[in-house]
């Protein structure tokens, strides 16, 4: 009877997960999961590996795949051996520190690309998180009528805002704000 409520809590729980991510954000966390170094890469997939790889179609063309897909074979053999660098790894940013330090991005050039481009991925999702939160900020129901101009005037201040903390720059805003206000007057 307790395994009944235990599927059924699970099936629940990936249920509410399925519908918080789509397809595209499921396939790049699996793929990034896969790509992950704790213990001896334990979650290595190489097709999911593949389909992370996909979503780069500037980086990987049809042959760069090709390519990254022998790659895939021959590293995680290598990866996974007694004497190799890449045991004790405690996340990307290792993997990527150890494949630099010892030219291994050389060799597996497509791997460390991919390695590079999911490091990228974290940051770039924060900072355009960042910036909508500023945007709904400011821009709300009452100001709708902002101009494009102005708003991006308000965005740069409120997202670069440590920067505009200091007296100097406070002034700097200041005239900003008001040449901002003259054009949107006009």
């Amino acid at each position: 009877m307790n395994e009944v409520y235990s599927f059924c809590a699970i099936d629940l729980q990936l249920h509410e997960l399925n519908s918080h991510f789509d397809v595209v954000t499921s396939d790049l966390l699996l793929g990034m999961a896969c790509l992950n170094p704790i213990d001896l890469f334990a979650n290595y997939d190489k097709d999911r590996i593949m389909k992370l790889a996909e979503y780069y179609p500037n980086e990987f063309d049809d042959n760069k795949l090709r390519d990254l897909s022998f790659q895939l074979d021959s590293f995680i053999v290598y990866a996974r051996m007694p004497h190799s660098k890449f045991i004790n790894l405690k996340g990307m940013k290792d993997l990527a520190i150890v494949m630099a330090e010892t030219k291994l991005d050389q060799t597996w050039c497509h791997i460390y690309l991919l390695v590079k481009l999911t490091l990228i991925l974290l940051v770039a999702t924060a900072s355009v998180e960042r910036a909508f939160s500023s945007m709904k900020l400011i821009k709300s129901d009452l100001r709708n009528s902002i101009s494009e101009e102005f708003l991006n005037g308000c965005l740069v201040c409120n997202i670069k805002r440590k920067v505009f903390a200091t007296g100097i720059s406070r002034s700097c805003g200041d005239k900003l704000g008001a040449r901002a206000l003259a054009k949107e007057s006009n």
